[in-house]
């Protein structure tokens, strides 16, 4: 293999990688079994035969076994990261030296990164898998002529949804998008589950101090708010959520949470994590009034629902408290102690989502892709939902893996439930 085909930290790493890659093999048996099965067939049988698929998604062992699945299934792969920070160049060089085109660094500038983008787009994919939409977004702003052989792609969070949502609706959407974030198997079990418990086992062992007794703030009641309030609950913490949306206010409300504006909570809290998707959910106006040495978290995808800027700017100096924490310190001595410098927390300071959940996600997004290859030429330039049948299929999957049956409906009781004469 050429060396412009990858740009990594080391190839070297890639033993520890290979070693990280193995332990998540065992505890993903959905990917495994499509590994397993479509690996089995010849090349000229395989659903991804000549198809060439350019991924970002955060380049960790779980996401480098989800490229050993396409690639058995005959994808031609090129990779990298949707956060700089949490690219793990072990991963990174597990794959690269499989032979894969490979294009991330942890801790990259902002340049690198987006240049880092672009390339994996150079061998004009057939199939983008995004996290976030920053593929889509080279493709549909920097690179449009990489963008002629896109045939579909899939989209893994709701922060890149509402995106690829807005330019549809401005009928600029160059390709279909599978929402696979809002799959079943995805939302209900990534983002509720996935979330709650990695935001929390960042927190903890980069903090190392306790939650029970704490206040924590919630910001957002979406699936992700809900799950990190429903640990941190768990833990013993008094949780406030913050919202916008009423009806997600009297959900946490009945939830046994308080709930309160974003300004009424700011004296309160002690730690503060944002789960929102939109940007200035904490502003120097909110940090000003918090408690002395408070914690501030983003669980949401992109480093702007904490203004960090702001407060670098305000802070009269800042240094690193513990690793993945900068401490700041405003006029009067207030420190304000903000994590994995406003990015997502559970994968920028952490390991990121258990093994067991993104092995349900990566099936949707396994499945979607093939849905994409098989369908693309009947559909709509538009952001499509993920299909029941693939829903049904993984969860049914998953539950085979946890040796799990459950009842089925008879003929009789099909009959019942679609009649009108009862």
């Amino acid at each position: 293999m050429k060396m412009q085909d990858y740009d990594i930290k080391d190839i070297t790493l890639a033993p520890s990688g290979r070693q990280r890659i193995e332990w998540v093999r065992h505890n993903m048996p959905l990917l495994t079994g499509l590994k397993e099965k479509y690996g089995a067939l010849t090349e000229r049988e395989k659903p991804f035969h000549g198809v060439r698929i350019s991924l970002s998604i955060h380049l960790e062992p779980k996401t480098a076994y989800l490229c050993e699945t396409l690639a058995a299934a005959g994808a031609a792969m090129s990779v990298t990261g949707c956060n700089p920070l949490s690219t793990q160049d072990d991963a990174a060089a597990a794959l690269a030296e499989e032979g894969m085109r490979v294009y991330a660094v942890h801790g990259e500038s902002e340049e690198d990164y987006y240049r880092h983008i672009e390339m994996a787009l150079e061998h004009r994919p057939h199939i983008v898998i995004d996290d976030g939409g920053d593929l889509a977004a080279c493709l549909h702003g920097k690179r449009p002529d990489l963008a002629e052989e896109v045939r579909g792609g899939g989209e893994e969070t709701t922060t890149g949804i509402l995106r690829l949502k807005a330019l549809a609706a401005d009928g600029r959407l160059k390709y279909p998008v599978v929402a696979v974030n809002d799959a079943r198997c995805k939302h209900l079990f990534d983002n509720r589950y996935g979330t709650g418990q990695s935001v929390w086992d960042s927190i903890l062992r980069n903090t190392n101090l306790i939650v029970a007794s704490k206040i924590v703030v919630v910001a957002g009641y979406g699936w992700c708010g809900r799950g990190i309030a429903m640990r941190a609950s768990a833990l013993g913490a008094t949780v406030i959520v913050t919202e916008i949306d009423p009806v997600k206010a009297i959900e946490a409300r009945m939830d046994g949470y308080q709930v309160m504006t974003m300004y009424a909570a700011a004296s309160l809290g002690d730690i503060f994590i944002s789960a929102t998707g939109c940007r200035d959910v904490i502003t120097l106006e909110h940090m000003v009034l918090m408690k002395d040495r408070v914690i501030l978290a983003n669980a949401g995808h992109f480093n702007v629902e904490v203004d960090v800027r702001s407060l670098e700017e305000r802070a009269e100096r800042s240094y690193e408290a513990r690793a993945n924490i900068i401490a700041y310190v405003l006029p009067g001595g207030k420190t304000v102690h903000v994590m994995a410098e406003g990015r997502l927390v559970n994968i920028a300071a952490a390991d990121g989502h258990p093994a067991e959940i993104m092995d349900m996600s990566f099936a949707v997004q396994f499945m979607s892709a093939m849905y994409i290859q098989q369908n693309y030429k009947k559909l709509p330039r538009d952001v499509v939902d993920v299909s029941s049948e693939i829903d049904d299929l993984i969860a049914g999957q998953r539950l085979s893996a946890w040796g799990v049956e459950i009842d089925r409906l008879t003929p009789e009781q099909e009959k019942y439930l679609s009649s009108w004469d009862l």
